[in-house]
């Protein structure tokens, strides 16, 4: 499951019977595919992937003003409600975001004066799953922090066959073109552009193993926020954790997917065996145990460490993209990690809350990447670009080291740019 190296103190109760990391190569050949064809035929190929995978034949693409007017209208006025309030709550924490964000000029010498602007994207494709479930939470976490970003204009692309109410939730959160596409040849048709389709800049949002291989490839010309997905949740407990409380949160976010990796890292060995028995107890009544126990059979895992600082460096190993902290002082024991997508400190802070509504980004790094990047924020809408501008004291200051440095590498056009200058300043 990780390419670091496990403690040899864990003693795991249950380990996982996969490898969501293998797991993950068989799709590079199909998608690869995809995206020549794309590249190659536009409209046509991705009309003709939307007919084979999502069994849609659709003449167009786009969504009309009047249909997402219909969709909002149709929306249940409590489904319209709970949008909006979480429309609210991503929108407060991104302006709050936004506001740390600032432009820099300094001079660090005399004459020598450096800055940033933070520069937000032309068009931004906002990718937003809607197979299994529809997932209304899903366009709100990556339209809504590009809108506040200052975006020039944000695409969406959705499954043709996702919940009207995903168009709906598109449409409330700001986007500014709505596509019936999904799947790799969505990744594709935003790389690329097609005749219905224009190319964007970025493209953002979680999605199956298809839409992460399609990102990972199309890389390079247009960029990506990461590869998100299958989905991750990890629990750190104590002997204060509540078994109940721990297994309900581990099938909750089971159900996402059957390839979702759920853990328990622990240091209570009572706890361990009371989490693996509720589990079973609990998917006995769960609605959709098709899904989260073949998740947990394949990918779940419980283990016992023996102390507090093995239990911090097997998680930091894993770096979760969902962690929670369900320990005796848990804002304490908080502080001392660092890996992970999303941290959520004590037993009332579920994710469920994070996934839906309450402000933070569910949009988040797998697969171990926690350790080297954050989850998606409003600074994943800009770009921070550097400036330089001199005066005489500046080329007095730089021009000399410049010149000396060029030509001990024995680049001649380089000590000659820096030395023109010095010459008609000191001429």
């Amino acid at each position: 499951m990780t390419r670091l190296p496990i403690p040899d103190t864990i003693r795991f109760v249950k380990s996982p019977a996969r490898d969501a990391i293998a797991d993950n190569a068989s799709v590079e050949t199909l998608v690869a595919e995809v995206l020549k064809r794309v590249a190659a035929e536009g409209d046509a190929a991705v009309r003709d992937y939307s007919e084979k995978f999502d069994k849609a034949a659709l003449d167009r693409f786009e969504v009309t003003a009047e249909e997402r007017e219909a969709a909002v209208e149709r929306l249940d006025p409590q489904t319209r409600e709970d949008t909006e309030f979480a429309i609210s709550n991503v929108r407060m924490f991104a302006r709050a975001q936004f506001g740390t964000l600032q432009d820099l000029e300094v001079e660090i010498r005399p004459g020598v004066h450096l800055g940033h602007r933070n520069i937000p994207l032309d068009r931004v494709g906002c990718y937003v799953p809607g197979g299994r479930y529809p997932l209304l939470s899903a366009p709100i976490m990556s339209i809504v922090p590009a809108k506040v970003a200052g975006v020039g204009e944000i695409i969406a692309c959705l499954p043709p066959n996702a919940h009207e109410a995903m168009i709906a939730g598109c449409h409330l959160s700001g986007a500014d073109r709505i596509f019936r596409i999904g799947g790799a040849q969505a990744i594709a048709a935003m790389a690329l552009g097609t005749q219905s389709v224009p190319p964007v800049d970025k493209i953002v949002g979680p999605g199956n193993a298809f839409v992460n291989e399609a990102k990972r490839q199309v890389f390079g010309p247009v960029g990506i926020d990461q590869l998100a997905g299958p989905s991750e949740i990890f629990i750190l407990a104590d002997h204060t954790g509540d078994a109940e409380m721990i297994a309900t949160d581990l099938l909750a976010q089971a159900e996402h997917d059957t390839r979702t990796r759920v853990g328990l890292i622990t240091t209570n060995a009572d706890l361990a065996e009371a989490v693996l028995r509720e589990v079973d107890v609990q998917l006995k009544s769960l609605s959709t145990a098709a899904t989260a126990g073949q998740a947990w059979k394949d990918y779940g895992e419980i283990s016992v460490c023996p102390d507090e600082a093995t239990m911090i460096a097997y998680s930091d190993i894993v770096a979760a993209e969902h962690l929670q902290v369900h320990t005796e002082d848990a804002k304490t024991f908080a502080r001392k990690l660092k890996h992970y997508g999303s941290l959520f400190i004590g037993p009332n802070a579920s994710v469920v809350y994070s996934d839906k509504c309450c402000g933070t980004n569910h949009t988040l790094p797998t697969m171990g990447a926690g350790r080297y990047t954050g989850g998606l924020w409003v600074g994943s809408y800009i770009k921070t670009v550097t400036h330089q501008w001199m005066d005489e004291d500046g080329i007095r200051e730089v021009a000399p080291p410049a010149v000396r440095q060029s030509a001990s590498e024995g680049l001649e056009g380089h000590r000659r740019a820096a030395q023109l200058r010095l010459d008609r300043l000191q001429g």
